[in-house]
């Protein structure tokens, strides 16, 4: 698939806010803003509202994580088929709030390409994320777990952190976009993460649980 840049990814997480009554205002405004400023958005909503956001929206849409297995007795679990059946276009992993395994990793994102889904895997760290390269999904997004939802970001703390990201995660696999992910906030921050290299942006609560996330969103789309 071949991704426009830059991106930014959104992710719900399981925030009162992105219950799906209030989730449904939230990918209204994406969509609006997508398709009127056209800017790359996905969204990844909450588990279990997946399948009615994919289904009733045109925006694409990730799962917010997925586990290593095959469709069958697994109570819980979430399979490859079933987002996709669900209408989801891929999915995070290894998030730093539902971390995976490599050998996990790597029977996702070897699946997900036999079911043409696109995979962002998350790294804590610039050796993760060279790790997930050579699995060649198609996203990587570098994430410091520790300013993650703290409004200070990655860009602006750790510029470093970005730059060496990128730089040796191409010199793996030059066709995975790197994005950047932690404290993204305003338009400034995306806007530094693009500077310093990041293909996109990974964010969640300063959007999800802004006072007037339309608004937030417009600000966080400002600079691009």
């Amino acid at each position: 698939m071949n991704i426009k840049t830059p991106l930014i990814i959104i992710n719900s997480k399981a925030y009162m806010e992105s219950t799906l009554s209030n989730e449904i205002k939230l990918v209204e405004i994406c969509q609006e803003i997508r398709d009127e400023y056209d800017i790359n958005i996905m969204y990844a909503p909450q588990m279990v509202n997946l399948a009615y956001i994919a289904k009733n929206f045109k925006i694409p849409c990730l799962s917010q994580h997925v586990d290593a297995i095959n469709p069958g007795a697994k109570t819980g679990y979430t399979s490859l088929e079933s987002i996709k059946e669900a209408g989801a276009i891929g999915s995070i992993i290894n998030h730093s709030e539902h971390v995976i395994t490599f050998r996990e990793a790597e029977f996702i994102i070897k699946k997900a390409k036999q079911l043409k889904l696109i995979i962002c895997g998350c790294a804590d760290n610039v050796n993760v994320g060279k790790s997930l390269a050579a699995l060649s999904p198609e996203m990587i997004a570098v994430e410091p777990p520790e300013l993650i939802g703290t409004g200070i970001s990655v860009s602006k703390a750790k510029p470093e952190v970005i730059i060496k990201s990128v730089e040796e995660i191409k010199k793996i696999n030059k066709n995975v976009l790197v994005l950047c992910g932690a404290g993204i906030s305003t338009g400034e921050d995306v806007r530094k993460a693009i500077d310093l290299g990041a293909e996109g942006v990974l964010l969640s609560s300063s959007f999800i649980k802004a006072k007037d996330p339309k608004k937030k969103l417009l600000d966080l789309i400002s600079k691009l």
